[in-house]
């Protein structure tokens, strides 16, 4: 079992854990109000979770730390990006076509 499924699968327990500790300290008088300290905490916890997956998939052989389809930088990097070269040969990149003959355009080239 990977590190990922196990973290997650702990979500629940940790949860769980966090209410009866805040419950056990409530009974005892230490803590003087139960959701006063459990929304901040159970915050912080599920931050936490959160963090432990994320390190835990960026462990993992093969993740690109983009969970979307069509990431960013998915085995279709253009060397040639920013070097003035079009991406793909024979396809100009202008917005404008290069080859209009305005003189014969009844309109003069506007529209």
């Amino acid at each position: 079992m990977n590190r990922y499924i196990l973290v997650r699968r702990l979500r629940g327990p940790a949860i769980l854990l966090l209410i009866g500790v805040i419950a056990l300290l409530h009974s005892t008088g230490v803590v003087d109000s139960f959701w006063r300290w459990f929304w901040p905490l159970l915050f912080i916890l599920l931050g936490l979770i959160m963090l432990a997956e994320r390190a835990a998939l960026a462990s993992e052989e093969g993740y690109s730390g983009w969970p979307f389809g069509g990431a960013p930088h998915q085995g279709t990097i253009d060397p040639n990006a920013g070097a003035g070269v079009p991406p793909y040969p024979g396809q100009p990149t202008a917005i404008v076509p290069s080859t209009h003959d305005f003189g014969n355009d009844p309109n003069g080239g506007k529209s």
